[in-house]
């Protein structure tokens, strides 16, 4: 399996709205999206891996939500990676700074990081088979 440090995806787009609820319903409402408490998760197949389930969250997020500070923008990629710390070591040797420590939980590890234009990314090293297991409606 290839370990190099890499984006191997988009693992999530999250964006911040005046209601957050009601921006779920329109999209359910009018698109069609199966939409959760967070938002959507949408399932796809890794092209390396077909018989592997992978996803992609979509979220819109509280306008006033500090989840995306210290950036003022009001958008956020999640991206799906390979190999975190390896990536991380790329960073530091860069001169590139972590925002916080590395999280993880059972799905997967994260990581932040300040884009020069003043954007966060996500940076996550996902552990798709959690939500697999979770179940749940997800769009296809």
């Amino acid at each position: 399996m290839d370990k190099e440090p890499k984006v191997t995806g988009i693992g999530g787009v999250f964006f911040k709205t005046a209601n957050a609820s009601k921006t779920k319903d329109w999209y359910r409402d009018n698109l069609g999206i199966k939409v959760n408490e967070w938002g959507a998760s949408f399932e796809f197949r890794n092209a390396n891996r077909p018989e592997e389930i992978n996803y992609l969250s979509w979220s819109p997020f509280s306008a006033d939500t500090d989840y995306f500070n210290p950036s003022d923008q009001s958008f956020m990629i999640n991206y799906r990676v390979q190999n975190l710390d390896g990536l991380l070591q790329q960073f530091k040797s860069k001169g590139i700074e972590l925002l916080g420590p590395v999280q993880e939980f059972e799905y997967g590890r994260f990581a932040h990081v300040l884009y020069p234009n003043g954007i966060k990314l996500e940076l996550w090293e996902p552990i798709d088979e959690v939500f697999t297991k979770m179940g749940g409606e997800t769009n296809k």
